[in-house]
């Protein structure tokens, strides 16, 4: 296994475990299977594990499995406060404190504020004290690094970025999103401030490996023999910016292929016939693309607040990938935006147009996205959650 630092100069290995996709059997989790498959991992040298308070029964399995096998100190623990649900000071103890029980331990080593979608959800947790509360727990010892996981555009990464002394920060990227989310300019604004960059999704939940037939013959026609999965890790790992990458492994077979490509990929190994591979393989991916948007955001700002390449970027991936899961990750990164991004709110000014190099009809493609993206029961679903979850 080959390991990356964090800020402070401790090594993690470069793949990670993430615990959100362990094995279900009945109403819970798998434990015997898991059990076999988490003590493998560590054997083999992966040392950070990635769980979430939301995730059924995940924290309670690994914490029962490292305290049973005595091999606490042997990892770093992940796991994340749901701050979108917070409403008082006090249930930001009361959830960490539950978190410690689960877990079976007396310290996090990487404790995540969950999914920030907009700068307006730490505002809020600021209200309710969280830097003095993170400021005690890390006196303490109970919090090591402090962090962030984030869905939402790279104007509000950035500035989430540089509203707090972050230990690391977790994103989802991979070849697919280089440009979407927090994006290449994310990871590298993150490198430059010396925060460790964790990585989720990146195979796009499997996209990258279930890749369409055409781009499987261009695999097993190169040179390289890589797997479809191998390619979109070395992809990665390629870039040293990268510190940890996320796998939601689940299989003894998963496992050990993911821990193969991880201990022979360093940073900087991918050659120009590598990147040109990954150019053609995603081309492929997007040739049902409705919409020919590169990401660029010449397009923006908008007047009226439109994200205009994320509302492309969804109503794409709909036709790239599943349609029900993509209006979910919509409405979701979206959606749950303090200002939403929604295409219904341009008022067709034209402006954009003016500034795309694609020469795209952005005001007849924002109405055909934001139909596609929120047809009747979702647009209610979206005002139901908003009124739950934005603060």
């Amino acid at each position: 296994m080959l390991y990356r630092k964090d800020r402070y100069g401790k090594e993690i290995s470069q793949l990670g475990y993430g615990c959100m996709r362990f094995t279900k059997k009945g109403t819970g989790i798998d434990y015997e299977k898991t059990e076999k498959e988490i003590l493998h991992a560590i054997d083999e040298g992966i040392n950070y594990f990635d769980t979430a308070y939301i995730y059924s029964g995940s924290e309670e399995c690994l914490g029962r499995i490292l305290d049973e096998n005595h091999c606490r100190e042997k990892v770093s623990i992940a796991t994340k406060l749901p701050q979108y649900l917070m409403r008082q000071p006090k249930q930001i103890d009361k959830i960490f404190n539950e978190e410690l029980s689960r877990l079976r331990t007396t310290y996090i080593d990487y404790y995540l504020m969950h999914m920030f979608t907009d700068y307006a959800e730490w505002e809020h947790m600021k209200s309710l004290g969280i830097e003095e509360w993170i400021a005690n727990k890390k006196a303490s010892g109970e919090i090591r690094n402090i962090g962030f996981s984030y869905h939402g555009d790279t104007e509000m990464f950035l500035k989430i970025l540089d509203a707090y002394d972050w230990d690391f920060c977790q994103i989802q990227y991979n070849y697919l999103d280089e440009h979407s989310q927090a994006g290449r300019a994310g990871l590298h604004a993150a490198a430059k401030k010396g925060i460790p960059v964790i990585i989720m999704e990146p195979l796009r939940g499997g996209k990258l490996v279930n890749i369409p037939e055409k781009g499987k013959k261009l695999l097993e026609a190169s040179d390289k023999g890589y797997t479809a999965a191998e390619l979109g890790l070395k992809w990665l790992w390629n870039q040293p910016e990268v510190s940890c990458v996320l796998s939601g492994m689940n299989s003894m077979e998963m496992l050990d292929e993911n821990i193969r490509i991880a201990s022979n990929t360093e940073p900087g190994t991918f050659d120009d016939s590598d990147f040109k591979l990954v150019d053609q393989i995603k081309t492929i991916i997007k040739e049902k693309e409705k919409v020919g948007c590169t990401g660029c955001r010449y397009c923006m700002p908008c007047p009226k607040g439109v994200d205009i390449p994320g509302n492309f970027f969804y109503y794409n991936l709909m036709y790239m990938e599943n349609k029900s899961a993509s209006r979910f990750q919509f409405a979701q990164n979206m959606g749950l935006r303090k200002e939403p991004g929604f295409a219904s709110q341009c008022i067709e000014c034209g402006k954009c147009e003016q500034h795309c190099p694609q020469h795209i009809n952005i005001r007849e493609k924002l109405k055909e996205a934001d139909k596609a993206l929120r047809p009747l029961p979702y647009k209610i679903g979206i005002e139901i959650a908003r009124k739950v979850l934005v603060k």
